[in-house]
C-alpha cells in the first residue's frame, strides 16, 4: 500500500503540474504565444510591380517582364456549393491533369477532397504558370467563376530579352546585391515601379494564401523606356564584328555607331572569345566600349594633329623629315610600321600613312619646350575625364602631366602617337564625332523617351559637352586629313564607291604585364574610327579588334572591313541618305544605276521597270556591290503612287509582276495584301503563280519560284 500511495501521489503531482502549466500558457502567457503564432503564420508580403519594358528606337522590344503565376484553389470558399463540386470536380481534375501533366486526375481529386474535409482554404495547383496556361485554366469548370469559384492567382514577373544576346551588356540587368549593369541598372528606379503590399497566411511549408485585407496596396507598374538603339543595325554590327573576330581569331572586340548631331548610340556591340572544352564561341560578357580604357595607338593621332593645327596654325602641307622611318628619343627607338615612300612627308601624308616618326617629330618640334600646352589641349578635348554617360561602369581615362612622377623625356613623343595615355573606345569616338559635328562635342546617349501607358512623359535631348573644342578652320583641316586617309592612306579598305568616308586607322601594341621587349610579350589592338558621309556627316563609327592572332593585325585590314559593312547597311536602309522618288512629278526622272556586277544588272533593270523609272546606265565598273537595298528603301519608305505599282494592283485584286524581286520584298508586298506565300527554290523571283494580271482573292496562296 505504501508503494501504491507513493505512486498515486507522484501521478497526482504531475497532473497538477500539467494543469498549472496549461493555465500559465493559456492565461498568463496567452497573448505572447498567440502573437507568436500570428507572426509565424501571417506575414505582409510585397506584391511585385511589373517592371517597365525597354524598346529600341523603332519600337522593337529589347527587354520585358514576362508574367508568370502561382495558381491555387480555395476549395472551402463560401460561394462554392457542394452540388457544384460534385457535378464538376471530376471534370476539373481531368483538365488540370491534361494541362500541367505533373500528376494524374485522381491525385488532384484526392488533394481537393482532403482539403475540403479539413477545412483548408488553399490548395496549391501549380507554380510558374504562363499567361497562356492561365488563360486556358480560366475556362475550366468551377475555376471559370474566378474568385467566386475559389481561384487564387499570385502574379510575378520574369525578365527576358526577346533578342537574347543582341546588345545584352548594354541592356544589362539590375539585381539585389549585384553591381548594376547597363540601361537596366542606370534606370532601375524608373523601370522597377512601386511594389504593393498583401497580407498572406502560411498554410503549409512554402505555401501561403492571400487574405482578404481592405488595406491591401496595389503595385504601381514601372515606366517604359525608348532607347536610341536600332536593333537591325545592332544585328549587323554584332554579326560583322563576330565574323572579324572569328576570322582573325581575336580575343575580344567592340563596335559603336553614333549619330553625329545628337550623340544617339544606334548600335554598340561587345564580344568576348569563350572557350568551353573544344568549343569556341563569342558572347557579350564585358562592355569594353564603355568600361575598359586602353592605349589607343594611332587613332589618338587626331588629338595630336588638332593640338598642332590649333595652337600653331600648321596646315596639311607642312613638311617633316622622316628619313628611313626611324628615330631615337634618348635611349628609345621609334619606328614606323612601314618604310616611308619619301624621306620628307607632308603632314597630310604623315597622317594618311600613320607615320609615328613624322607625328612625334612634329609634336616635339612645336611642344617640347612647353609640353604642358600639349596636355592642356588634351584636357580641352575632354580626354582626361569621364564623359558622364548614363549607363554605369564608365572607365577612367588617364592623361599624363609634366608634373607627374611618371613623366619622362620620352613621354611627349610617345603620347603623340597614342601611348602612355589611356582612354575608352566611347571617349575616343566622342572626339571624332566632335570633328564630324563641326567642332561641337555632344554626350553619347542611350535613352530617347520615357513612357507611361504608352504616353511620353519625358524626352531626352542632345547634351552639348563643348560647343567648340577647336576653331572651324582646324575642323576643316582635320576633315581633309581624315578623308585623305581613306582616299590614299591606310584606310583604303573602307573606301565605298557611293559613300565618302573620313577616318583613321590604328594599330596599337598592347604590352603583357607592362613588358614590350621580350618575345611574345606584345599583342595588338586593331582599330578604325571615322564618319560618313564625309560631305554631310550623319554617323560616326568605331571598331576595335583586340589580340588578332591569325598573322594580320593592322587596323586597315582587320577593323576597317567591319566599319565598311556597317556603313553600307546603314546607308542602304536609312532614308536620310536617299532623295525621295516622286513619280507624279512633271519632271522626267533619270535614275542612275550604281556600280554593280553584271550578274545583278538584269535584276536591277527589272526592279526599276516595276517602279516605272526611266533608266540611264552609268555603270562604268564591275565592282561587286548589291544596290537592291536602295530600291527596297525607296519602295518601303516613300509614297509610290504609280498606277502599276504592285501594291496598287493588289488593292484591285490583280496579281502584279514580281519577277526580279527578292523573296523578302515579294513576301512583304504579298502578305501586306492578305495573301499566303509559299516559296520554292533560292535566289530571286523568276516566276510565280497566279501569273501577272490574273485575278486574286484574299487569303489566296501565291507560290513564288526562285532562281538566279
Amino acid at each position: 500500500m505504501l508503494r501504491v500511495n507513493i505512486l498515486f501521489t507522484v501521478v497526482l503531482l504531475m497532473a497538477c503540474l500539467i494543469v498549472y502549466r496549461i493555465f500559465i500558457i493559456q492565461v498568463k502567457e496567452g497573448e505572447y504565444w498567440r502573437s507568436k503564432v500570428l507572426k509565424n503564420t501571417i506575414r505582409l508580403f510585397e506584391i511585385q510591380a511589373i517592371r517597365g519594358n525597354i524598346f529600341d528606337q523603332k519600337g522593337y522590344l529589347l527587354a520585358t517582364s514576362v508574367p508568370y503565376y502561382e495558381v491555387g484553389f480555395d476549395i472551402n470558399a463560401p460561394s462554392l456549393k457542394e452540388e457544384d463540386l460534385k457535378k464538376s470536380l471530376d471534370s476539373l481534375c481531368q483538365k488540370l491533369a491534361e494541362l500541367f501533366k505533373n500528376k494524374p486526375a485522381w491525385k488532384y481529386k484526392k488533394e481537393f477532397n482532403e482539403a475540403r474535409k479539413n477545412g483548408d482554404r488553399y490548395v496549391l495547383i501549380q507554380r510558374n504558370v504562363s499567361y497562356k496556361e492561365l488563360k486556358t485554366l480560366r475556362t475550366f469548370p468551377i475555376l471559370r467563376n474566378g474568385k467566386k469559384g475559389g481561384l487564387v492567382i499570385l502574379q510575378y514577373g520574369k525578365r527576358e530579352r526577346p533578342f537574347r544576346l543582341l546588345a545584352a551588356r548594354t541592356i544589362g540587368y539590375s539585381r539585389p546585391g549585384i553591381k548594376p549593369v547597363g540601361i537596366e541598372g542606370a534606370y532601375d528606379s524608373i523601370l522597377r515601379g512601386i511594389n504593393g503590399k498583401r497580407l498572406m497566411q502560411k498554410i503549409a511549408v512554402d505555401v501561403w494564401r492571400p487574405l482578404n485585407d481592405k488595406n491591401e496596396v496595389e503595385p504601381k507598374d514601372g515606366c517604359d523606356i525608348i532607347t536610341t538603339l536600332d536593333i537591325n543595325i545592332q544585328d549587323v554590327a554584332e554579326k560583322e564584328l563576330m565574323n572579324a573576330l572569328e576570322k582573325n581569331q581575336a580575343s575580344h572586340g567592340c563596335a559603336i555607331l553614333m549619330e553625329v548631331k545628337t550623340g544617339a548610340i544606334k548600335a554598340i556591340a561587345n564580344l568576348t572569345r569563350i572557350q568551353n572544352k573544344d568549343t569556341v564561341f563569342y558572347e557579350e560578357v564585358m562592355n569594353y566600349a564603355v568600361g575598359y580604357p586602353t592605349e589607343p595607338g594611332s587613332t589618338f593621332k587626331l588629338a595630336s594633329m588638332l593640338a598642332l593645327m590649333e595652337e600653331h596654325q600648321v596646315g596639311p602641307d607642312e613638311t617633316v623629315f622622316v628619313g628611313n622611318g626611324q628615330c631615337t628619343y634618348y635611349d628609345r627607338l621609334m619606328k614606323d610600321a612601314h618604310p616611308p615612300h619619301a624621306s620628307t612627308l607632308t603632314l597630310k601624308d604623315v597622317f594618311a600613312h600613320s607615320s609615328n616618326v613624322g607625328t612625334s617629330r612634329l609634336i616635339t618640334k612645336y611642344f617640347q619646350q612647353q609640353p604642358e600646352k600639349f596636355v592642356k589641349y588634351m584636357k580641352k578635348f575632354h580626354l582626361h575625364e569621364k564623359i558622364g554617360i548614363d549607363i554605369p561602369g564608365e572607365g577612367q581615362p588617364k592623361i599624363k602631366h609634366p608634373k607627374n612622377k611618371d613623366w619622362y623625356g620620352t613621354t611627349l613623343p610617345w603620347m603623340s602617337i597614342g601611348y602612355e595615355v589611356m582612354i575608352t573606345p566611347i571617349q575616343l569616338l566622342t572626339l571624332y564625332n566632335a570633328i564630324a559635328n563641326n567642332g561641337c562635342m555632344v554626350k553619347p546617349r542611350f535613352i530617347s523617351e520615357i513612357l507611361v501607358n504608352g504616353k511620353t512623359i519625358k524626352k531626352y535631348s542632345p547634351q552639348v559637352i563643348d560647343s567648340h573644342i577647336v576653331s572651324p578652320s582646324t575642323v576643316e583641316k582635320a576633315k581633309i586629313l581624315m578623308e585623305y586617309v581613306v582616299e590614299n592612306g591606310t584606310g583604303r579598305a573602307v573606301k565605298i564607291p557611293y559613300i565618302k568616308v573620313g577616318g583613321k586607322t590604328g594599330t596599337a601594341q598592347i604590352a603583357k604585364k607592362g613588358n614590350y621587349k621580350s618575345e611574345g610579350s606584345v599583342t595588338y589592338q586593331a582599330s578604325f574610327v571615322g564618319y560618313f558621309p564625309a560631305d554631310n556627316p550623319l554617323y560616326t563609327c568605331l571598331v576595335i579588334i583586340n589580340s588578332p592572332s591569325n598573322g594580320i593585325y593592322y587596323g586597315g585590314l582587320v577593323a576597317a572591313p567591319v566599319f565598311k559593312e556597317i556603313a553600307t547597311k546603314v546607308w542602304s536602309t536609312d532614308i536620310e541618305f536617299h532623295k525621295p522618288i516622286n513619280l507624279e512629278s512633271n519632271r522626267q526622272l533619270i535614275a542612275h544605276i550604281p556600280p554593280s556586277s553584271a550578274q545583278r544588272k538584269e535584276i536591277i533593270y527589272n526592279v526599276y521597270k516595276q517602279l516605272h523609272i526611266p533608266l540611264k546606265d552609268s555603270n562604268s565598273n564591275t565592282e561587286n556591290y548589291t544596290p537592291y537595298a536602295i530600291l527596297t528603301s525607296y519602295a518601303n519608305q516613300t509614297q509610290l503612287k504609280s498606277v502599276n505599282h504592285p501594291s496598287n494592283l493588289l488593292n484591285k485584286s490583280i496579281m502584279p509582276d514580281l519577277t526580279g524581286f527578292t523573296p523578302d520584298e515579294a513576301v512583304f508586298i504579298l502578305e501586306n495584301a492578305g495573301l499566303d506565300v509559299k516559296i520554292k527554290g533560292a535566289g530571286w523571283v523568276v516566276r510565280h503563280f497566279p501569273e501577272p494580271g490574273k485575278k486574286i482573292e484574299k487569303n489566296q496562296t501565291v507560290q513564288l519560284v526562285l532562281g538566279i
